[in-house]
């Protein structure tokens, strides 16, 4: 027994082997900065209690959080493509460190929403020079385990952040919260600096050629990758649904308490954080399906989650609807983040990876109230249907994408 126990250890921790150094110091960081963003869970409260702020207030503030992620996602591809990924890094963590402290000496509401603003603006630059570095620092063969490892580090982040953030709201009041959340990101700038150098000689070898820096061109003129992204948008605003208007729903038609709808929803935090490398590490392993079948399937199992809710009675058939929308997420992220970034070569990676994540910042913007606006005039059955019917249309934008991808690369070839 112990004998397989060990095994079953080794083989688990052999599925981590070979990434590069880079790479495990970007997670690093990537868990710092995630466990101090534990502002985010209590700032409707904290906005609420500490601030007197009315509901719609809170709401204006939490879309200026909104379209500072939106902006901050642009501007980071722009200014990676201009300086490259490591200064952009070191700014972002640096002001966004500082703009989080700064935060808590802000009183009237419409100081309250540009300071969110900025700061989101600020944090959310990070995200495409850190996808453009993922790509410096690793190759070909282990880039989709790369991403799998910071997506990891982000979600056990993610997980941490709110215990964390109450324990510290419970002993030291919310102020404490943004003293942690930025030293976290000054803490976080400090190993990145500490541990990685910039190596020129590694973006000439991991970029295919110069060649390919010359026939490069700008995303926003690249009609497959932007159907690409418009599927990404698709699947952002209905995913969203778990996190906003799910969790409503099993309170108010199933009769859920609290608790059990926390277990629901940590249910797939911790089951992304056990499988999802494995996961990632198998479907690297097979060659029987592409890319894309796979990316195609994840959505199936995010359409069959929702037909679950609309046929489901019992809580088991919730927690299996959890599951498969779990098992979709693990397959979607990873792969289509891979996508992106295997589309994104020469003087526009940065461009390309800021339309990626501006995908999913819309999904934000849009998602949460869409969804809250459709139950409140449609009822619940029906925005699950209207949910269905635009992972369809996902499918087929992705089909599209292929389809434009192979008359590409015919006209590529025939040239």
């Amino acid at each position: 027994m112990n004998t397989s126990i060990r095994l079953a250890f080794n083989n688990f921790i052999s599925i981590y082997q070979g990434l590069s150094r880079e790479i495990w110091v970007l997670s690093v960081v990537s868990l710092i900065n995630r466990i101090g963003a534990m502002v985010i869970p209590f700032l409707s409260i904290y906005l609420a209690d500490a601030k007197g702020f009315t509901l719609a207030e809170i709401g204006w503030v939490m879309s200026s959080f909104g379209v500072g992620s939106l902006i901050g996602s642009w501007l980071g591809g722009k200014l990676t493509d201009k300086f490259g990924f490591y200064p952009i890094i070191i700014f972002s963590l640096f002001t966004s460190g500082i703009g989080l402290i700064l935060l808590k000496e802000l009183d009237t509401f419409y100081e309250i929403c540009g300071g969110f603003f900025l700061v989101t603006l600020f944090t959310d630059i990070l995200r495409p020079p850190i996808f453009v570095a993922i790509r410096q620092y690793s190759s070909e063969k282990n880039r989709t385990k790369s991403i799998t490892l910071i997506r990891l580090a982000i979600n056990l982040g993610f997980s941490a952040g709110p215990a964390t953030g109450g324990l510290l709201i419970a002993t030291w009041g919310y102020t404490s919260l943004f003293w942690v959340d930025g030293v976290s990101c000054i803490l976080a700038l400090l190993i990145f600096v500490l541990a990685i150098q910039p190596k020129k000689k590694m973006v000439e070898e991991n970029d295919d050629s110069l060649e390919e820096n010359k026939k490069s061109q700008s995303p926003y003129r690249d009609f497959p990758y932007l159907l690409f992204i418009l599927s990404m948008v698709f699947f952002g605003v209905i995913f969203m649904q778990y996190f906003s208007t799910v969790p409503l729903f099993y309170k108010e038609v199933h009769e859920l308490n609290e608790a059990v709808i926390g277990l629901l929803l940590s249910s797939n935090g911790f089951v992304i954080f056990l499988l999802e490398m494995p996961l990632i590490h198998w479907v690297e392993k097979q060659k029987k399906y592409s890319t894309m079948q796979i990316m195609m399937s994840s959505i199936v199992l995010v359409l069959l989650s929702y037909i679950l809710l609309i046929v489901g009675h019992d809580l088991w058939v919730l927690f299996i609807g959890m599951m498969l929308l779990t098992l979709g997420e693990m397959l979607m992220f990873p792969l289509s983040n891979a996508e992106a970034m295997s589309r994104a070569s020469g003087k526009y990676q940065g461009d390309y990876m800021a339309l990626y994540t501006i995908a999913f910042s819309i999904s934000h913007l849009v998602g949460h109230n869409l969804g809250m606006q459709s139950v409140n005039i449609f009822g619940y059955n029906y925005t699950w249907t209207f949910m269905i019917a635009g992972l369809l249309l996902c499918i087929v934008l992705l089909q599209l994408f292929q389809f434009s991808k192979k008359r590409e690369e015919l006209s590529q070839t025939a040239k």
